[in-house]
């Protein structure tokens, strides 16, 4: 793989694992966001003014890349948010379900739970076995969980503490069939995945653009499907309410007429697509694949234990993997790596089991992977 580390401000004394964290964008997004931040300060008045007709250039430019439909699009600041209007807006009550997994992201574990203490409907993380064998097999398994109360689903395309990708797809067609809603956190799904959100079927499908689509922080959307843009409530309320029956419209006002703020980021997303394009990102995303397969495979070998998935079977994760530690000090040994070797993990424990999350993007090679490996190697001796 030929590295874009150029392209990137990364401070070059630190080898960064963690970009499912926090992304960081290439040097011609940079500037572009710069340039219209400049802009906004020379003529605020003007900048605002015409901002309508460009956030809609932004938003069909978006969809073409999510294989959306533009008018099921709205822009948000990041997945806990966006994901905060349907969790906040679906009228559930006692007695009701909601179904997840014991995969899923802590704050949004925390948003349905502070609801559902508020309305007094469950929300339960349903067990998926491990490892993962096939897709149908993971849907049957979820299924176990699901009741004649079950009213929505709600999982993550690609998990935050396992980095597994789950079938949503296949969850989504067999949710619709039986009358449930689907709530999908794809925090870590574009840029990472080829995504067509109209074919996936979600109700509602959350995911961030600054994470692995090279765009800058603060940049996220929230997809609805028309039939369920008038379930959302704003969840600010000001100039965009209206006491009448809501529609499409209201829908975008809602999530996106929140007053004053700055949409700079969002108007320099075109740049990231863009760069994306000129790179050759599926190609870039496969050469990241096999290094974070080679990562695992490497971990795994080192501590004698199986990943959440067949090891050869690598389909179950892209840019982003994890894989078991050895008996360590989790916070110890990333401290140590940190500052003896300038390595940068997300390291964490999830159902009892320590486990690293190492993610792989554009500006990382072969010799990261190594010296990856041969930090731990060291360490957790």
């Amino acid at each position: 793989m030929s590295s874009l580390r150029d392209f990137y401000l990364i401070d070059p004394t630190f080898t960064l694992f963690n970009n499912g964290s926090v992304g960081t964008v290439p040097r011609p997004v940079l500037e572009a966001l710069i340039r219209f931040e400049q802009e906004m300060e020379f003529h605020p008045g003007k900048f605002f003014g015409a901002i309508g007709p460009r956030m809609a250039e932004v938003r069909a430019q978006v969809a073409e890349f999510l294989g959306a439909t533009p008018a099921c699009l709205s822009f948000v600041i990041n997945t806990t948010t966006g994901l905060n209007y349907p969790i906040r807006s679906l009228q559930l009550g006692p007695g009701d379900e909601v179904l997840s997994t014991d995969h899923e992201y802590g704050a949004l574990n925390n948003a349905w739970r502070y609801m559902a203490k508020q309305r007094g409907f469950t929300y339960i993380n349903h067990p998926i076995r491990a490892p993962m064998t096939t897709r149908e097999a993971f849907v049957d398994n979820l299924w176990e969980g699901v009741t004649p109360r079950t009213k929505v689903i709600f999982i993550s395309h690609i998990t935050s503490p396992t980095a597994l990708i789950w079938p949503v797809e296949l969850v989504c067609a067999r949710a619709r069939r039986e009358g449930i809603l689907t709530v999908i956190d794809g925090a870590h799904a574009p840029g990472q995945i080829p995504l067509k959100l109209d074919e996936i079927g979600a109700d509602f499908y959350v995911g961030n653009l600054h994470k692995w689509a090279c765009s800058p922080k603060g940049t996220a959307i929230l997809y609805a499907r028309p039939e369920v843009q008038r379930l959302i409530d704003p969840l600010i309320i000001g100039w965009p309410w209206r006491d009448e029956p809501p529609d499409a419209k209201h829908f975008l006002d809602y999530v996106e007429g929140l007053g004053t703020r700055d949409m700079c980021g969002f108007l320099a997303v075109p740049e990231a697509l863009r760069f994306m394009r000129e790179h050759n990102w599926d190609q870039v995303r496969a050469d990241c694949h096999a290094l974070a397969a080679d990562a695992q495979r490497r971990l795994c070998e080192m501590t004698g234990r199986p990943p959440l998935h067949p090891i050869d079977d690598t389909t179950w994760f892209s840019q982003m993997c994890t894989a078991p530690l050895p008996d360590v000090d989790i916070g110890q040994l990333s401290s140590r790596l940190y500052e003896r070797h300038r390595i940068e993990t997300a390291m964490s424990g999830w159902n009892g089991d320590r486990r690293i999350r190492v993610s792989v993007q554009a500006y990382l090679d072969q010799a990261d992977i190594d010296r990856l490996i041969d930090a731990i190697r060291q360490e957790s001796l």
